[in-house]
């Protein structure tokens, strides 16, 4: 068992690495809101290293007990095959909600659980358990952890102002209320002089989105701004 520990721990050693610099360009992009953040690029990184790890593994253990793999021209013929078939399951787990993505960290998660039966298949079992507590530590610590830090979301704003109503006080507020607009869009019925506004938001938030998004609703409605209706929803 400590010969298989010893023997593993360079492996380990390149997985954990792995997992780190994917996790610190995944912190990078979930600060900025972006739909692949901390934990998909985390578990992709991480992935990526193990199948390095197997077909390294495979093709040294080829070399040194060639009695094991008698009678099999190609050991990582059938791997290949593996990893190109999780892409179509992982492509089939992620869902496009309108601008929104969900799913690409299940994806991740099919991509890695892929690599951990790999490694157990190919008898790398410390290897396999220790690719399973990053995963884990990932899904479920790294869930908490995220709720800890600000990051940038994106929402829609529509108002729906009366006749008469100047947009840019809408615009005003919002800058007031610390959220950058980075986007606008008016439309007026000149049957009925009702102008709709749309603003493109961004904001940084920690934890419940929700609690922000109803303080900004409520520094609209406590505005002197004439409002006939608010719409407020994710991009």
């Amino acid at each position: 068992m400590l010969d298989m520990w010893n023997e593993s721990l360079p492996y380990i050693i390149r997985i954990l690495t792995a997992a780190a610099l994917g996790g610190l360009l995944g912190l990078e992009r979930d600060i900025h809101g972006r739909e692949a953040g901390l934990r998909t690029h985390l578990l992709v990184c991480a992935g990526s290293a193990v199948f390095m790890t197997l077909s390294t593994a495979v093709s040294t253990f080829g070399v040194l007990k060639p009695e094991a793999f008698q009678g099999v021209t190609d050991p990582g013929r059938i791997a290949a095959q593996i990893v190109t078939g999780i892409g179509f399951l992982g492509a089939g787990a992620i869902i496009k909600d309108g601008l929104s993505v969900r799913g690409l960290t299940t994806a991740a998660c099919l991509w890695i659980t892929c690599a951990i039966g790999m490694a157990a298949g190919a008898g790398l079992y410390i290897l396999s358990l220790a690719t399973t507590a990053i995963a884990l530590f990932s899904l479920s610590v790294l869930n908490y952890v995220e709720k800890f830090y600000k990051k940038d979301v994106y929402r829609n704003l529509t108002l729906s102002l009366p006749e008469g109503e100047k947009p840019e006080r809408a615009v005003e507020v919002m800058k007031a209320n610390g959220l950058r607009v980075i986007s606008t869009e008016l439309m007026k019925d000149y049957d009925t002089g009702v102008t709709r506004l749309t603003l493109g938001l961004q904001l940084s938030s920690r934890g419940n989105v929700d609690k922000r998004s109803f303080a900004i609703i409520d520094a609209l409605e406590a505005s002197p701004i004439s409002l006939n209706s608010i719409k407020w929803y994710k991009i």
